[in-house]
């Protein structure tokens, strides 16, 4: 079957789907934790926490500090981990392989980003990128009041670009639930660097 009327719009997860972040967003979580002596594990993280929301991650971390503390004691770290991250991101830029050479030939469908992450974070990666002017929608995790696994980003997501079908494409398993919550299909990747070939063949689209 071709993608010909089968899918209206391409929602993309931003982190670990459009750019390989994921490892940034780590160190600077590792950063700004290690002076409450919780010393976060790579693996831990990535089986863990990607996909779901900030608060989630650090109500689960708190007991861990040195003495305990709450979620709200490790919230108020988030402005120096944001800051954190936006100058990394920008400093490295490290886009999806091939991502820049497949939006355009992604014209049949309507775009979106649909992510947990906070909109100043994202935004001007999108901006700085590229990426922005192929997009019809964004949906940042400011913008829903619950987070994947919940549908609500993806039902959003549809609502603002007017469709029904849609091709979601994540890399977690909460952003895999909360796809199919909302009713779509969902294109999974191990990696961010492989999304390109691997959206290219569900969609059979010709090139790399």
């Amino acid at each position: 079957m071709t993608h010909g009327g089968r899918y209206e719009a391409i929602l993309f997860d931003f982190d670990g789907v459009l750019v390989d972040s994921e490892p940034i967003h780590y160190e600077c979580w590792r950063q700004v934790l290690n002076p409450f002596g919780i010393g976060l594990d790579w693996a831990v993280y990535h089986r863990t926490f990607i996909g779901v929301s900030d608060r989630t991650m650090l109500d689960a971390l708190a007991p861990l500090a040195r003495p305990p503390v709450t979620g709200d004691d490790l919230i108020a770290l988030y402005p120096a981990k944001k800051e954190l991250f936006r100058s990394r991101i920008l400093d490295r830029t490290p886009l999806s392989s091939g991502l820049l050479e497949l939006l355009p030939e992604l014209s049949d469908f309507r775009l979106a980003v649909v992510t947990s992450s906070g909109k100043t974070e994202v935004k001007p990666v999108l901006d700085a990128c590229g990426i922005a002017p192929f997009l019809s929608a964004a949906v940042f995790g400011d913008d829903v009041r619950e987070h994947k696994p919940s549908p609500e980003p993806y039902r959003r997501a549809a609502s603002l670009l007017g469709i029904t079908r849609a091709l979601v494409v994540e890399d977690s398993e909460a952003g895999v639930a909360s796809g199919k919550a909302a009713g779509f299909d969902v294109l999974r990747i191990p990696d961010p660097h492989q999304m390109t070939t691997l959206l290219r063949r569900q969609l059979r689209l010709g090139g790399k």
